[in-house]
């Protein structure tokens, strides 16, 4: 069990129903090892409240607020990742290079398909990542990311020199281009929110840049994925969340985790899956 100055970290292993600025006080400086966090992106969608839709300066005076009320609870080894609109990361990024280190910059490709989108601009299918560290010596664990080679490109390294090699048996490095389905209605992941992130890019993140037994703080735990993520990793978390009906979907999730269940997809036809499919991408590559 962690534990603080005051006994049994009682904050630990929660997500708090309130906002992150009111709740980060009870979190001791120095204790998170990983701030990994998906804040609203400020497009207008509805959470249940006002968080998306913000004037500019609100929205980007608010942001400087929460970023300077959370890095003083990451270790010094501690690192960020913050999933970001393309509309505000430029401003967003020069906030957090005044005070970290930025490592890389990753986009994620959400295989949205070609049809639908913009007409008077060139669609937009991704998210930006901004991966940022306090100071040299952060924790990152490639191996526990690597992504296997297939066995085709095994075989073609047959050679006597390749027999044996670290980095042909364990797989290779992520790049900063990752491609990853984003949730559809079909997915077995999927909850009742409108921007849930995969589980495979949040388990990259947490198992490349928090210890195994670290603690997680995710400061807009939306859907609860990141606290899902860190539990199946072996690690610990702490979050926050405004909308109480998020909080249930998340201690659902968390339940459904504990007893083992894993949500099967739901059953559907090829027919209904395109047709869904189109209607749904329509929409979707409009504002994102």
């Amino acid at each position: 069990m962690k534990t603080d100055a005051a006994g049994p970290a009682s904050w630990l292993d929660q997500v708090h129903c309130e906002d992150a600025l009111q709740g980060l006080s009870r979190i001791p400086d120095g204790s998170i090892d990983l701030i990994l966090t998906d804040p609203p992106y400020n497009l207008g969608k509805d959470y249940g409240n006002a968080s998306d839709q913000q004037s500019v300066e609100e929205y980007l005076a608010w942001t400087e607020r929460w970023i300077d009320a959370a890095l003083p609870k990451l270790k010094a080894n501690g690192s960020l990742y913050i999933f970001l609109t393309w509309r505000f990361s430029p401003e967003i990024f020069v906030m957090l290079k005044k005070r970290m280190t930025m490592m890389n910059e990753i986009i994620w490709d959400r295989r949205v398909p070609s049809m639908g989108g913009s007409v008077r601009s060139f669609s937009s299918v991704h998210d930006t990542i901004g991966f940022f560290v306090r100071r040299k010596d952060y924790y990152f664990d490639l191996d526990a990311v690597r992504i296997p080679y297939d066995a085709a490109t095994k075989k073609a390294r047959s050679r006597s020199i390749f027999v044996g090699a670290k980095w042909l048996e364990m797989g290779y490095n992520p790049k900063d281009l990752w491609s990853v389905s984003r949730l559809h209605k079909e997915h077995s992941e999927r909850v009742d929110h409108p921007t849930q992130k995969p589980l495979e890019i949040i388990e990259r993140m947490i198992k490349a840049s928090c210890p195994p037994d670290g603690v997680v703080l995710d400061l807009f735990m939306g859907s609860g994925t990141t606290a899902v993520a860190a539990r199946r990793s072996g690690r610990h978390f702490v979050g926050f969340e405004l909308n109480a009906e998020y909080c249930r979907v998340t201690a659902e999730r968390l339940a459904a985790l504990a007893h083992g269940v894993v949500p099967e997809p739901k059953p559907k036809t090829k027919a209904a899956s395109k047709v869904k499919a189109r209607k749904a991408d329509t929409t979707e590559t409009i504002l994102e």
